[in-house]
């Protein structure tokens, strides 16, 4: 593993859970002296719930690596020492070709074994944040301890009473006089938020002409839908003070004329990438609130269960974008925090490349702009 690398696993392991990562080693450092890491672990095996989970683009040298084209993959990665993350680590993609092979050789892990099942529920995320990866494990019969989700207990409440202020048209519509009961627009936000059917959400489901799986599934990626929404209101200033401290950002000692030429151009294209992504998430938002207003507003419940049949698709090309500029506000917050010093010129640019990269669309393909 080269320098550079070792310096992004030294990173990855120090910060904190994000959209991108999920860091099961700092998890246990912090809470293996509790019953409820012991008691609910996320993965049986003790070497696999000690390692980072990191969704990673796919790089145009890895397309190999797996049987079908795709762009984001789960790279779970094994740190060769856990006191000293210099000694790198050795890490596999869920699914890549013979991924059971490799787990059953390393870690002596079935096919059939629990975490191979885990690991494939999380890699069919777009993103790790906390709430949607704690409902997806739920869907798929995992109750893993409350420390391995970033999520507090503050966010889960204004996460709840935000779901409760957008879904209180919808009850009235379906509940008539009832749909002003405070009750009854507890229980349906319990319901959404529980993936429980109830006889509201079935009759929901009947109206729109779902069958069961179709239904669990729409509604699954709409509770996605109000989560991100959601998330873009607390990221909306920070993604903007961000913006502007790229602009002005300057590397420690001394810097060549290509370097501050590189530095210069990097600026440009990430800022002006991170303007377009957020209005892509806007853009993708707005097909749900387009065919939501539809259904409480006009009666039409068609466009809203078109919506819920394309959810899957349009869920997976949320979570990409907002999931990119989710780790950019996250690692800069905590690359450039209080006491941090300055990054030499070397660094910074892996810094824009990294950003950059990730915030590139599907259609962009895997060269970065400012490798150019």
């Amino acid at each position: 593993m080269s320098d550079r690398a070792v310096r992004s696993l030294e990173f990855l392991e120090r910060s904190a859970s994000t959209a991108r990562v999920l860091n099961l080693l700092k998890i246990s450092k912090d809470h293996c002296r509790t019953d409820e890491w012991h008691e609910r672990p996320l993965f049986q095996t003790p070497i696999l719930n000690k390692c980072l989970l990191v969704k990673h683009r796919i790089r145009r040298n890895e397309i190999d690596v797996f049987r079908g084209r795709r762009q984001i993959a789960t790279k779970v990665i094994i740190p060769i020492d856990n006191g000293d993350l210099r000694s790198g680590g050795r890490y596999v993609f869920v699914d890549q070709i013979n991924f059971e092979a490799l787990l059953m050789e390393v870690f002596g892990v079935k096919a059939d074994h629990p975490d191979i099942q885990a690991l494939r529920l999380i890699d069919k995320l777009p993103s790790l944040d906390p709430f949607l990866l704690r409902e997806q494990l739920r869907r798929g019969g995992f109750d893993p301890a409350p420390c391995y989700f970033a999520l507090s207990e503050a966010d889960l409440q204004k996460m709840i009473n935000f779901v409760k202020a957008e879904i209180t048209p919808l009850v009235a519509l379906s509940l008539g006089s009832l749909g002003s009961n405070t009750n009854a627009i507890n229980r349906m936000a319990a319901k959404i938020l529980s993936n429980e059917a109830g006889d509201g959400m079935y009759a929901l489901g009947q109206t729109l002409r779902l069958n069961p799986e179709q239904y669990e599934e729409g509604v699954f990626c709409w509770k996605g839908f109000l989560y991100y929404k959601w998330s873009l209101r607390s990221l909306t200033a920070d993604i903007g003070k961000v913006a502007d401290r790229v602009a002005v950002v300057k590397p420690s000692g001394p810097t060549d004329q290509a370097a501050r030429e590189y530095i210069a151009r990097g600026r440009e294209v990430l800022r002006g990438r991170i303007v377009k992504t957020c209005m892509a998430v806007r853009s993708t938002l707005k097909v749900y609130d387009e065919a939501y207003a539809g259904l409480i507003q006009d009666g039409n419940p068609l466009g809203f269960r078109d919506f819920l049949l394309e959810a899957p698709t349009l869920f997976a090309r949320l979570g990409d974008q907002l999931g990119a500029i989710q780790h950019i506000v996250s690692f800069w917050n905590f690359r450039f925090g209080p006491g941090m010093t300055a990054p030499g010129a070397e660094e910074l640019i892996d810094i824009f490349m990294d950003f950059e990269t990730g915030l590139m669309g599907r259609e962009d393909g895997a060269v970065s702009a400012l490798a150019a």
